[in-house]
This record gives C-alpha cells, structure tokens and sequence, in this order.
C-alpha cells in the first residue's frame, strides 16, 4: 500500500475513542496497526461534563497521553470529546471510527454501536481483532490489577517502546 502525503485532500482519517483509563499495550497496537490503514488518527477521550471530576480527569489523561504520544505526530492527535463520538468524528473529517474487538461479546457490542454510528452520521466503523497476547488485557482489568498493588508496567506502553516504533518506522 503506498502511503498518501498527509497535504492530499482525500486524507484518510479516522477516530479511535475511549476513555483510555488507562491506554493499554492493547490500544497501542490498534493504534500502529490503525496508521497501516489511515493516514491519520485523532484520539478523542471521551469527557462527561455533567460530572466535573470525571471531566478534569479525562483533561488530565488527554495531556498524560498527547505527551506519551508525540514521537507519532503529526499522524495521531488527541482531543477531548464532549458529544456523540460518530458526530463529533464526522465533524473532524474523519471517514470512519477505528475499534479494537477482543471477544465475541466485544464483537456483538461493536457491530451493533457501527449501525447506530452509520445512521446517526454516515460514519463507517472499522473493526481490529486484538492481537492473542493483548485479548485479556483491558483497562478495566488492569485498574483492578493496580488497585491489589499488583505490577502491570507489562501491560501499559512506555515512552521507550513508542520511540522505538517511531525509529522502526513503524507509524511512518
């Protein structure tokens, strides 16, 4: 596949969202192996103001995320998201939402979320499959893990494995 310039008005963008509480080795995967398929990804990090200590800890994971991903600039870029993800996608210019499926339960959630995004806003919903080593790893369980004092480094990217992605050129 030949990579397109990022100056090409046909720019093939799409969102990956979440609440990334915290970003896993497993959304970092979907991540790099989403940037084989587009050009480039904005991150939205969803943000509920109606709860304001919620809506301050998503700010704060939107600038701790942004500065462990700025060796893949200019191709990722994060932002709050205050709406509806399909809608505010769109409103980027992004052609389709990027999700990660770890399961079949993962699956029968997406597939139903991609037809209601497509008729809300036209979007389209693009579907990785988790890699084996990353199926388990959620942020969820990695919370509760951390929560027991248990180590999970192994589960969460370093600044140190993005750097070598983006000398591996990787993202590029």
């Amino acid at each position: 596949m030949t990579h397109r310039s990022h100056d090409d008005r046909h720019e093939r963008v799409a969102v990956m969202a979440g609440s990334f509480n915290p970003f896993t080795i497993g959304h970092l995967s979907i991540l790099t192996r989403g940037l084989k398929i587009f050009d480039r990804i904005i991150i939205f990090i969803g943000r509920n103001v109606s709860k304001p200590a919620e809506a301050d800890a998503a700010t704060v994971r939107a600038a701790e995320l942004e500065g462990l991903l700025t060796p893949l600039l200019p191709r990722v870029e994060v932002r709050l998201c205050n709406g509806l993800v399909a809608k505010e996608a769109a409103a980027a210019g992004a052609t389709a939402l990027l999700r990660g499926v770890r399961s079949v339960a993962d699956y029968e959630y997406e597939r139903n979320m991609a037809d209601i995004n497509r008729q809300i806003s036209g979007i389209e919903t693009i579907l990785l499959f988790a890699e084996p080593a990353h199926a388990a790893i959620s942020s969820s369980v990695v919370r509760e893990l951390s929560s027991y004092g248990e180590d999970v480094s192994d589960m969460l990217p370093s600044p140190e494995i993005i750097e070598q992605m983006k000398k591996n050129h990787i993202t590029e």
